[in-house]
């Protein structure tokens, strides 16, 4: 049986500024438009979170049963460490879903914005296709589109309307450098696994570009959203500060741009993350103040 630790590591805790810095810049939009609720904004981000473990969980058992991650390289896997059976990690996924869904009812009563059960069944949907069922969706190099928009649009414009009620065109445009983000950490963990996923079967989008593209497409994810805070001045000047955060991408970028491969890529992993970390707090601090 799984220890604690190893059902922590099969949650994916790299992976979780993916869940939390939408939410962030969400609420920091709701702040700069004199719309912040507390606990609306703690809600949300426990639903992201839900989320966001579900669907590392639920990655865990799809790819373990079908042996994609026999010889992975990279974070726990429980079903293809054997460390817990695969109804074990099933049930776990599911739980999550499941109390993401109980909590997002919540935010969908209190705005009476029922047009979001469409989008957290879309969003659980997405979650669970993306590696189960007999075709998922991320073994046809569509996982980075998917990201995008469920760990990028979604729960930033989501955060903002449930605290506002109000659909936001800031939200929107702030919701592209923050899809891109969470696209590199995807990106970079395919790169990785790019020698491992062919084999097996799973087409990821860096199977189909092919290493050299996928570096730069990788690069091209960390680089546009320091434009993107740049190009929102004339809305929210103070955007601009998540630009900071731009010598935290240097050392990522220079290790994939130079052919950096298998393990040495869980370093520029942990790096991406600290970058969307430090970016999403800049920009939804410098969302958040209104001049």
């Amino acid at each position: 049986m799984a220890t604690t630790g190893q059902w922590v590591a099969g949650a994916r805790p790299r992976t979780l500024p993916n869940a939390v810095v939408p939410v962030m810049v969400g609420t920091g939009v709701a702040i700069g438009e004199q719309g912040f609720v507390w606990w609306r904004a703690l809600l949300a981000l426990l639903v992201a979170l839900l989320l966001q473990i579900g669907v590392n969980y639920a990655n865990d058992y799809s790819d373990g049963i079908r042996g994609t991650d026999d010889q992975r390289v990279g974070p726990m896997r429980l079903v293809g460490s054997r460390a817990a059976t695969p109804r074990q990690v099933l049930t776990a996924a599911l739980g999550c879903f499941a109390a993401a869904a109980v909590l997002g009812l919540v935010l969908v009563v209190v705005t009476r914005g029922w047009w979001i059960l469409l989008v957290g069944a879309a969003a659980i949907a997405a979650a669970w296709f993306y590696t189960g069922g007999s075709s998922p969706y991320g073994y046809r190099a569509l996982g980075e589109a998917s990201v995008f928009v469920f760990f990028g649009v979604v729960p930033v414009v989501g955060t903002a309307y449930v605290q506002t009620e109000q659909l936001s065109w800031t939200a929107l445009v702030a919701s592209i450098p923050v899809g891109l983000l969470s696209c590199s950490m995807l990106v970079v963990n395919n790169l990785r696994d790019v020698s491992t996923d062919r084999p097996a079967g799973k087409r990821t989008l860096a199977v189909v570009l092919g290493a050299p593209r996928t570096r730069t497409l990788y690069a091209a994810c960390l680089i546009v959203p320091l434009a993107i805070a740049l190009g929102m001045i004339p809305v929210a000047p103070l955007a601009a500060l998540a630009v900071l955060a731009a010598p935290l991408a240097v050392p990522p970028v220079r290790a994939v741009l130079r052919g950096a491969e298998g393990p040495v890529l869980i370093g520029a992993l942990q790096q991406t993350g600290r970058l969307q970390m430090v970016y999403g707090l800049l920009f939804a601090i410098g969302l958040a103040i209104a001049l």
